[in-house]
């Protein structure tokens, strides 16, 4: 399984910035003293690539970041991007997610596992999208302007 942070604590170690990564653990490793403050253990999926999608309004973005990394965030040098279509019933579950919390905006995350299946990991609700726009030519600016604005598009 894998341990995500909650949050992404920033922190100095002599100096350096660091934060908390994504990281594998057995469960062996897991002791009682996680029992203090909440912790998210996921499954680890085997998989070749993520999705970052973005909802906007009623706007969906779906990029997937090409990468051999556990955590895509660690490296951003050795990531490409692919603009993909989400598999039947994404969208729908995506926009059923988002009003069920009350929410205009999502940063969702997905594994992808080598049969092409797409596995939720979570959804940000003040997650980052702004670096997708220049790799991949997506109008997701303007289209955060239009929502603040509230003119749908």
């Amino acid at each position: 399984m894998i341990y995500k942070p909650l949050s992404t604590p920033l922190y100095r170690v002599e100096g350096v910035s660091c934060t908390v990564t994504v990281a594998e653990v057995a469960a062996d490793e897991i002791e009682q003293d996680v029992a203090g403050t909440a912790h998210l253990f996921q499954r680890r999926v085997d998989k070749v690539a993520d999705v970052r999608v973005t909802v906007i309004g009623r706007r969906v973005f779906c990029v997937r970041i090409n990468s051999d990394l556990l955590d895509w965030r660690t490296d951003y040098s050795r990531l490409t991007y692919d603009v993909v279509q989400p598999p039947d019933g994404i969208t729908e579950g995506l926009s059923a997610y988002l009003a069920y919390f009350g929410l205009v905006f999502g940063a969702f995350d997905f594994a992808v596992d080598r049969d092409g299946g797409w596995w939720f990991l979570e959804c940000n609700p003040s997650g980052q999208w702004a670096w997708l726009e220049p790799e991949t030519g997506l109008p997701m600016v303007a289209t955060m302007a239009d929502l603040l604005e509230r003119k749908p598009r």
